[in-house]
C-alpha cells in the first residue's frame, strides 16, 4: 500500500504602508485596508498663529492615512503634508482673529471637533516708531 503526502504552501503577504495594513493572500488579487476609522485630532502645535496665515502647524492624532483635506474652521489649509497615520504638517490659511477647530478629512470621514483641536488666530503684533527732534 502506497501513501501520498500532500504539502500545501500558503503565501500570505502583509504590507504595512503609512500605518495601514494591506493583506494579500496567494491566489486573490483583492486588497483590503485595515484603516477604516474616522480620523481623530488629539493635538495641534503650536496652538496660536497670526491672522495673516502662513504658520506651520503640526497636527497629531490617528487615522490620517488617505487625508483629503485639512481645515482651519471652514477654511482649507493653504497646504498640508501627510507625514504618517498619526501626523500631518499644515500651513494655516488667512483667517479672522479668534479660535477655530482644526479638522482632518479622509475617505472614512472628518474628525470630530473638540478642545484638543483648537487653534487661536491672533492679530499680528504691530510696532510704532516715534522720532523726536531736539530743540536748538
Amino acid at each position: 500500500m502506497k501513501t501520498s503526502t500532500a504539502v500545501w504552501i500558503i503565501i500570505v503577504v502583509l504590507i504595512i504602508v503609512g500605518g495601514v495594513w494591506y493583506f494579500h493572500s496567494g491566489g486573490s488579487s483583492t486588497v483590503t485596508s485595515s484603516n477604516t476609522a474616522t480620523p481623530v485630532v488629539t493635538a495641534v502645535s503650536p496652538i496660536t498663529g497670526t491672522t495673516m496665515g502662513g504658520d506651520t502647524v503640526t497636527i497629531t492624532g490617528t487615522g490620517f492615512t488617505g487625508a483629503t483635506a485639512v481645515n482651519f474652521g471652514s477654511v482649507p489649509a493653504s497646504s498640508f503634508i501627510f507625514s504618517s497615520d498619526t501626523s500631518i504638517t499644515a500651513t494655516s490659511p488667512v483667517e479672522s482673529a479668534g479660535p477655530v477647530d482644526v479638522t482632518v478629512a479622509t475617505p472614512n470621514g472628518t474628525s470630530a471637533i473638540g478642545s484638543q483641536d483648537q487653534f487661536m488666530y491672533n492679530e499680528p503684533a504691530t510696532t510704532t516708531a516715534t522720532t523726536t527732534s531736539a530743540d536748538q
